[in-house]
């Protein structure tokens, strides 16, 4: 191929600037809620992503990808013109980090996946035909905004609500902390062990039958609650604190939490959609040196390096703007009910992954924190926040589209 190594060149450079854009706008999905609600601080959210992100993508970021994602085109509608490929997914690169970009700047939390199916779906329309896109699965996705926030929202609400009547309505809340809090671990880490097993694990070819992937959750989940509940009876109340602040011994309990559920969020998220970065450029990569157009492109390590390095830079240069409007603008958070939209936006994950759902984990999330704050009202809620950030929903696959389709037509006026 006659440009092979430009194609190679423009990808990694394209490809690092969309993960630095997953890292800026998504990986703060998974720290907004512990940083909101003062769990931990910035600096320690930049640390664990960076340790857990870079873990879940390097080490089960998978061995192969799907050369298109999400299967919004078919692979054989470009065989006989492989460049055509090539031009689509660098120009879908460069749309979707752009998009990340402008809305990282503004603070929107969108969807990177969504963003690059834009992209996606813009090159195909101009560069093949409409009759190539799959518009059943475009259909599927945009349902998605709509029902899996709705369903992270509901449940959120009610694991809040178990917490307010079990714990923080009760005469002595530390005791019922102590008592409950062990439990919650429980759910916690069988749930955060489901959707690494589901989302995470799949791509390293590692496939557990129904039967030992809930075994080995339920495993998890006694270990986590047993070691929880050594360190919870070691923590004593702080009387100072507390004359200023009742809940603020339990809420200490619920941010040991927090740390757990960020964690294991972090970990499943670096696995699952370092691919939306790295997928296009593998695709080129193999395209490039073959000229064959495949359905499967295999990873280098390089790849996978290239997109967690991303990932990690964006969340500590941008990722603080994302962090501020999912953590502290939409509703006011503390440890407990961070806790609940974690859960809550974990166990969502868990059962869309399940049926095969398309799912948003930033869409998610979000639904999850407006359900935490509809458990106090809906006074409680930041309204014009949350019109912003639906706003932007809506407008992301349409802007990933239009950018696409004009770096398109300027790869293909330039390469071809």
């Amino acid at each position: 191929m006659e440009y092979q190594m430009t194609y190679i060149v423009l990808a990694a450079i394209f490809g690092g600037f969309m993960a630095w854009g997953i890292g800026a706008n998504d990986v703060a999905n998974a720290m907004a809620t512990s940083v909101g609600s003062k769990a931990i601080t910035i600096k320690q959210a930049i640390i664990i992503a960076a340790i857990f992100e870079f873990a879940g993508a390097v080490l089960a970021g998978g061995a192969v990808t799907s050369t298109i994602r999400k299967g919004i085109i078919t692979a054989d509608s470009i065989n006989s013109q492989p460049e055509l490929l090539i031009f689509g997914m660098l120009s879908s690169l460069l749309a979707a980090g752009i998009w990340l970009l402008i809305a990282s700047r503004r603070g929107w939390p969108v969807s990177t996946t969504h963003s690059v199916i834009g992209a996606v779906v813009g090159f195909a329309a101009v560069g093949i035909g409409t009759e190539a896109i799959q518009w059943s699965k475009v259909v599927d996705i945009v349902l998605s905004w709509v029902v899996t926030p709705v369903i992270a929202g509901i449940l959120a609400y009610f694991i809040f609500q178990s917490v307010h009547h079990l714990i923080l309505k009760q005469k002595d809340p530390l005791s019922r902390a102590k008592r409950y809090v062990p439990f919650y671990m429980f759910i916690t880490a069988f749930v955060l062990t489901l959707v690494t097993i589901k989302k995470g694990l799949k791509h390293i070819g590692l496939h557990l039958t129904d039967v030992e992937a809930y075994g080995l959750a339920v495993l998890f989940g006694i270990v986590v609650a047993v070691i929880g509940a050594f360190f919870i009876n070691r923590i004593k109340p702080n009387k100072e604190k507390e004359k200023r602040f009742h809940f603020y011994t339990v809420e200490r309990v619920f941010a040991v939490l927090m740390v757990i559920t960020a964690s294991g969020l972090a970990f499943a998220h670096g696995s699952n959609d370092v691919a939306n970065a790295v997928g296009p450029l593998a695709a080129v990569i193999s395209t490039a040196k073959s000229g064959v157009v495949a359905a499967n492109s295999s990873l280098e390590t390089w790849v996978l390096m290239l997109g967690a390095v991303g990932i990690v830079i964006g969340l500590a240069t941008y990722g603080v703007r994302v962090i501020r409007t999912v953590g502290q603008k939409i509703t006011h958070l503390t440890p407990s009910r961070g806790f609940a939209a974690e859960l809550a936006a974990s166990t969502t994950i868990v059962v869309a992954s399940g049926t095969g759902m398309p799912i948003s984990t930033t869409q998610t999330l979000v639904g999850a924190v407006l359900g935490v704050g509809m458990a106090r009202g809906i006074s409680a809620i930041d309204l014009k926040v949350v019109r912003n950030i639906f706003a932007s929903w809506v407008v992301t696959i349409p802007a990933g589209a239009a950018l696409s389709i004009i770096f398109f037509f300027i790869f293909r006026f330039i390469f071809g």
